[in-house]
């Protein structure tokens, strides 16, 4: 590439909940920015991922799943995944190979129609399927939307992401370095805290509904010379019996949860990190919009 020219775009990432995405963006950066789980509707708001090299500056949002909303929650959503497909230079339409074309993906094609953005299909999960039934999945989108590339990877393997990545960078504008080159992701520190600390509640509770859950961040600060950071943080649930299981029987549930999310938090802020964590029950948050202000739900941004 000529040197003097620097590319550099926003590449939005759809799909149905679950299909990879944050596996996906995770991979490419590098590093934990994005929270994974398998359990649908794991990414609430938009996360932005930079990735950056010598001639290029590629910034990744991740949507949340789309879907059809159920609650107020639901509805922002399926807002914020929406309205991203308008501000953005190439969308990057996600499948799980394994799950085949379902209700789901027939609804965001139905989005998709009239969007000027060149649209990437990308087959996720590939070494869950064998190479037939990928070719006889790669015919049966293409009938369905004129996709600017078809792309097969394992986010997870890491198979073929590098060819993804060179056709993205083929289709970029020319344009600035928007973020330093140090720089991985435009969220605050607070937010990805909460994130982690929510991922592993996620994980480590399964029977619980991902939605009815969420993390505030009530404090982070530096507090003294040896350079450990303390936050203190409260998972917010919906019901009594979800207080319960999070907190675990003589509080074990929340000291594994607060064990694991300190780990991935060290490493995040390079420091040693005191974590407290406390659960408040809030029914029907999800429902409610001035809660959904308080944990960083911002309707009036999107």
């Amino acid at each position: 590439m000529d040197s003097k020219t620097y590319k550099s775009g926003f590449i939005s990432i759809i799909g149905r909940p679950n299909v990879g995405k944050s596996t996906f963006l995770n991979r490419v950066i590098g590093q934990k920015i994005a929270i994974m789980s398998d359990k649908p509707q794991t990414t609430r708001n938009k996360v932005q991922g930079v990735l950056t090299t010598n001639d290029a500056q590629m910034v990744f949002i991740d949507t949340p799943g789309i879907h059809k909303p159920k609650h107020r929650l639901g509805d922002f959503m399926m807002k914020i995944a929406m309205n991203t497909l308008k501000e953005v230079d190439i969308i990057l339409f996600m499948i799980n190979a394994a799950e085949g074309f379902g209700r789901g993906d027939e609804f965001i094609i139905e989005k998709l129609q009239g969007v000027k953005t060149p649209v990437f299909l990308v087959i996720n999960k590939i070494d869950q399927i064998g190479p037939d039934e990928l070719l006889l999945l790669i015919e049966e989108y293409k009938e369905k939307y004129p996709f600017a590339e078809i792309i097969p990877i394992s986010a997870l393997e890491g198979n073929n992401v590098e060819r993804l990545l060179e056709q993205i960078l083929l289709q970029l504008p020319e344009g600035p370095q928007y973020y330093p080159a140090d720089q991985i992701t435009d969220h605050p520190e607070r937010f990805i805290v909460s994130e982690l600390i929510r991922e592993k509640a996620l994980h480590l509770t399964r029977e619980e509904v991902p939605h009815s859950l969420a993390v505030l961040i009530d404090k982070m600060e530096k507090k003294d010379e040896r350079e450990v950071v303390h936050v203190m943080a409260t998972i917010i649930v919906e019901r009594d019996s979800q207080k319960g299981i999070v907190i675990g029987k003589q509080g074990k549930m929340l000291k594994e949860i607060g064990q694991r999310a300190r780990e991935d938090i060290e490493h995040l802020l390079g420091s040693k990190v005191f974590l407290e964590l406390w659960v408040k029950v809030q029914k029907d948050w999800r429902n409610k919009m001035f809660h959904l202000r308080d944990y960083g739900f911002k309707e009036d941004e999107y």
